[in-house]
């Protein structure tokens, strides 16, 4: 079994695609789990991941690097809460708003909290989704370490969290105001009239190929006038191409 041959058995019994992911840094993280295993062939590890559930976690996790906290670079945060969801706020009653590969549910609880205090009672929808449902379970629990906290103000902390120890539990608002699905962006339908879709620190891994299908997808997905919140470490060069205006670096609307 070649390394082609591999995805395509991990599409077929997992329902995992990964041919939009960059070839080069995908292999490269697979075998360092096969070299950590002692696993000197695809076919072999395929086997190992089918039978042993914990490998396949194990698996998940280096490819879909579930790596992130609240309010994950306050300073862009700043401009969301100051200028881009107010907006919103002023031409919509309740917003739908989706964080996609939300991870453990640190980004979408981070907007439902920047919603609860912008606009308290409003009946908005906070889609988020993941393809790993490990997370996504982890994500609907609500508890987290310090690390996690780390980016939160101190009155937030004390207003939706409670603290046991190193150990933060959401409070029950915030955990209600988000859905949890799991979807993977490369294969899943996409909804529609979102007013504010945040992905972040995720479409850099893929393929520019893949790149521009996600974001032309995403501008299909936003209603008119919503925002795309990419992260820190990604561009969208063809923005005008797609449809997309530029607000401010790492946020584009759609007219």
């Amino acid at each position: 079994m070649d390394f082609t041959e591999f995805k395509q058995e991990v599409n077929r019994h997992f329902g995992l695609y990964l041919d939009g992911y960059k070839e080069p840094q995908l292999k490269r993280r697979i075998e360092s789990l096969m070299s950590s295993l002692k696993v000197e062939d695809y076919k072999t590890y395929f086997n190992l991941l089918v039978r042993d559930n914990q490998q396949w976690q194990r698996f998940i996790d280096k490819i879909t690097i579930n790596v992130t906290e609240f309010f994950r670079n306050p300073e862009i945060f700043l401009r969301l809460e100051k200028e881009i969801l107010p907006t919103l706020i002023k031409r919509h009653k309740y917003l739908k708003v989706w964080s996609a590969a939300c991870a453990d549910g640190s980004e979408p609880y981070s907007l439902a909290i920047l919603l609860d205090e912008l606009a308290p009672g409003g009946n908005h929808r906070i889609d988020a989704t993941d393809i790993d449902i490990n997370a996504l379970e982890k994500a609907k629990k609500g508890i987290y370490n310090q690390r996690a906290v780390q980016s939160v103000t101190t009155s937030r902390l004390k207003n939706y969290f409670r603290q046991e120890n190193d150990t933060f539990y959401l409070n029950e608002k915030i955990k209600g105001m988000v859905k949890f699905y799991r979807k993977d962006l490369l294969k899943d339908h996409f909804g529609s009239g979102y007013h504010l879709i945040v992905c972040r620190n995720v479409v850099i891994y893929f393929t520019a190929p893949t790149q521009e299908k996600l974001y032309r997808r995403f501008f299909q997905a936003l209603a008119p006038g919503g925002f795309l919140f990419i992260g820190a470490t990604e561009s969208l060069f063809q923005y005008k191409e797609i449809g997309f205006e530029k607000y401010a670096p790492w946020f584009y609307y759609r007219p």
